[in-house]
């Protein structure tokens, strides 16, 4: 039989003399129940709203996106894109040409990220799940029409119910500018707002898309592009995933750089991992001012215990061992409201992932907080619960005998 265990276990259970020992090493449980049962629910839910933007980010970003080291285009020519072309696990391939643009509509400017893009963007890309007005298009017939972000298309009063287009300006490169008729050195195309998309706040504000034949017009290039976008098959493997980067970097070589999703969004997905951290540690803050609350009880107990601390030493148990019964008491009370707290948290997140309970406020893309458990989450809340709550177990018992 484990001794301090036993003894342990005796001591939390035991009626004592005074029962505002128990009352305090109850709320103590109870205290850690509902710290551990919030970090649960709350990270969970920070992880929902992580794979919503993940979701959003993905339906307008490659998986692969090719760029040039040096210059802003490049001609997408090489054994490289023939491999990738031949390659069974690409999905599809998009040319991509794209630069800040000046755009006036209906005698209000504004200047914007123009991205020019391919029929197979067009085709396949998941932007038109995410169009809040129109349809999203950009040809009719042989002239061009753009997809315009929210946000933009709110600060100009774009609709794409009004029949006036956006005129889209940008200094011919081909030409120097004449002081006589500076209109002269701008290159101009006009595109009709077919639809309204939004995506999030920094797309929406700050993205047009057009056919890339208009850009090449604006832009005066022939063949040029300033990205290849490749999306991959959905069963390939992250082991795939990562052979066709390494393979398209050795092919393409120090010209180009091969970006995956997340260096595209690298400043986007480090700002989600620090705020899920600073939220983490202000809960395990809040955790760690709720176990001082064992630090009490425990305090209280060892006072009540003297008579069987001195009845332990006669028996020949050393100070040692008597200190590891109320360590291990103090740390049970800890781990059974940590368990409570884990059982409690998943219990609710699930119920909210399965049922959308608790409503978002407005109009938010989705009518329910957004839930998502992950199995890291509890490992990492379970090792730190019970980590804090052995630490604060230790101080008491160690600051008692020391005095003795």
């Amino acid at each position: 039989m484990n001794l301090p265990f036993f003894i342990a276990k005796r001591y939390l259970f035991a009626k004592k003399s005074h029962n505002v020992i128990n009352l305090i090493s109850a709320i103590s449980a109870v205290g850690m129940a509902i710290g551990t049962a919030a970090l649960i629910i709350i990270l969970s839910v920070y992880n929902g709203f992580d794979s919503i933007i993940s979701s959003s980010l993905s339906d307008l970003d490659p998986d692969i996106l090719i760029t040039a080291s040096k210059g802003k285009v490049f001609v997408p020519e090489g054994e490289a894109f023939d491999w990738a072309y031949d390659c069974p696990k690409v999905l599809n391939i998009s040319e991509v040409l794209q630069e800040n643009v000046f755009v006036n509509y209906d005698n209000r400017q504004g200047v914007v990220k123009a991205k020019g893009v391919d029929a197979v963007f067009e085709d396949e890309s998941g932007i038109s799940s995410h169009i809040r007005s129109g349809e999203f298009r950009l040809h009719h017939g042989d002239a061009p029409m753009a997809a315009v972000g929210a946000g933009f298309a709110y600060k100009m009063g774009i609709n794409p119910n009004f029949v006036a287009p956006l005129e889209i300006y940008f200094p011919a490169r081909d030409r120097s500018i004449s002081l006589a008729n500076p209109l002269a050195s701008i290159n101009t195309v006009f595109a009709r707002p077919s639809c309204v998309f939004s995506v999030n706040a920094d797309v929406d504000a700050g993205l047009i898309l057009l056919p890339i034949e208009a850009m090449r017009e604006l832009l005066a290039y022939d063949n040029e592009v300033s990205g290849v976008e490749m999306r991959l098959s959905e069963d390939c493997s992250k082991a795939e995933r990562k052979e066709i980067f390494t393979k398209l970097e050795e092919l393409l070589g120090p010209d180009y750089k091969v970006l995956d999703r997340y260096h595209q969004n690298e400043a986007v997905y480090k700002m989600m991992k620090y705020e899920k951290a600073s939220i983490f540690l202000i809960l395990i803050f809040v955790v760690i001012i709720i176990a001082f609350n064992i630090f009490g009880s425990l305090s209280m107990l060892i006072i009540e215990k003297k008579s069987d601390i001195e009845t332990f030493r006669s028996l020949g148990a050393s100070d040692k061992l008597i200190r590891k019964f109320f360590v291990l008491e103090g740390w049970m009370i800890s781990m059974l409201g940590l368990c409570s707290g884990l059982i409690i948290g998943v219990l609710i997140a699930f119920i909210q992932q399965s049922t959308g309970l608790v409503k978002m406020p407005g109009g938010f893309l989705v009518s329910a907080y957004p839930v998502v458990v992950q199995l890291k989450d509890l490992l990492i809340t379970f090792v730190s619960v019970s980590l804090i709550g052995y630490l604060i177990a230790l101080v008491p018992v160690a600051n008692a005998f020391r005095k003795h």
